[in-house]
């Protein structure tokens, strides 16, 4: 229960929408490593039965912790029961503007009382050691620019038409968007799950009422190292930005895929396919650009050559080898078409 499942399939509206919000609420407290108290769990039940309101909720946890100081402050406890009702309290709502205010608003509000600088944009650089990285870091905007780049970001997104994309393209451009403005990297501590709560409402905005909550309840570390993958490269060790795991998480997301999310694939120096080749007909024939179409025969070079972390010439060289050897045929343009399958390896 405490997910919340039951309420999930009992099927009554009211408490699976309120079930959905908290567990995804609990499930992005994971970004940070941090778990919500058994006392949060029960309180956020309450507010599913109908028996309390959200800002009861809150008071609660207010009160609880008032009268028994947090001494945890390893594992933060006290800020994820915090947060978890503040987020949820944000997704009940149904207000959204897309804007830079709106965007420090979230961080505000989530973070009150519990960062000093909650909904102020840093005035420090700042650098963090990911693990997916092997110790690096992503090279976030400087402090100077926060301002300036920030605001670029909004007006971009908000001239772009998505007019006569499908839902594929949709989702590529979103991605592009959301790691843009993660990467910005506006405020100290608390940026992800500020982004997370911003791309969930603006994803209503644009129509995506029916999204799989599930994904940021029990994906959300996995969100997280998908957005530090999008905006890591280092050419000399031939690392590239590598957008395809976020685009995957935005499709299971909105598109009620299965495509698979493991974090150790996120690694750098984790290798998908290495040395995974055929031989036909004395050329050599790459079996995971094979697999990849026969998984998704609408994925395109740019994803392939993302996935398999290898050029965009490689990619269409070895794309157009399988079509020689009459193992795939391209229906359609290339913008709107899918492959089919012709032969096996």
């Amino acid at each position: 229960m405490n997910n919340f499942d039951e309420y999930l399939r009992q099927g009554e509206p009211s408490k699976a929408e309120k079930a959905k919000d908290w567990k995804t609420a609990i499930g992005l407290q994971q970004i940070d490593g941090l778990k919500p108290s058994g006392y949060l769990i029960e309180t956020a039940k309450q507010n599913i039965e109908g028996e309390i309101s959200i800002q009861e909720v809150k008071l609660r946890i207010e009160s609880y912790y008032k009268q028994h100081p947090s001494t945890d402050n390893e594992n933060r406890t006290e800020e994820a029961d915090k947060v978890s009702a503040r987020i949820t309290e944000i997704l009940s709502e149904k207000t959204f503007t897309f804007s830079p205010s709106e965007y420090l608003t979230i961080h505000r509000r989530l973070f009150k009382d519990i960062y000093n600088h909650a909904g102020k944009i840093r005035d420090y650089n700042i650098t963090k050691q990911e693990w997916v990285l092997n110790g690096e870091t992503v090279l976030y905007a400087t402090a100077e620019s926060l301002n300036a780049t920030l605001e670029f970001d909004f007006k971009q997104e908000k001239q772009f038409n998505y007019r006569g994309l499908n839902q594929f393209e949709i989702i590529e451009h979103l991605a592009h968007f959301i790691s843009y403005l993660w990467q910005i990297h506006v405020f100290g501590e608390g940026n992800t799950r500020t982004t997370a709560i911003f791309l969930i409402k603006y994803l209503r905005k644009l129509g995506y009422k029916d999204v799989n909550n599930e994904m940021f309840a029990s994906y959300s570390w996995f969100f997280r190292n998908a957005l530090v993958r999008a905006n890591y490269e280092d050419l000399s060790k031939n690392i590239y930005k590598n957008e395809i795991y976020l685009i995957r998480f935005l499709r299971n997301l909105l598109l009620h895929e299965n495509n698979i999310l493991k974090n150790r694939e996120l690694h750098i120096h984790f290798n998908h396919y290495q040395n995974d080749t055929v031989k036909l007909k004395n050329d050599t024939v790459n079996e995971p650009l094979f697999s990849l179409i026969k998984e998704n025969n609408q994925i395109t070079a740019i994803e392939i050559s993302t996935f398999l972390n290898i050029s965009l010439s490689t990619a269409k060289r070895r794309i157009k080898l399988l079509k020689d050897r009459g193992l795939i045929e391209r229906i359609g343009s290339d913008k709107t078409g899918y492959w089919k399958i012709m032969g096996s390896l």
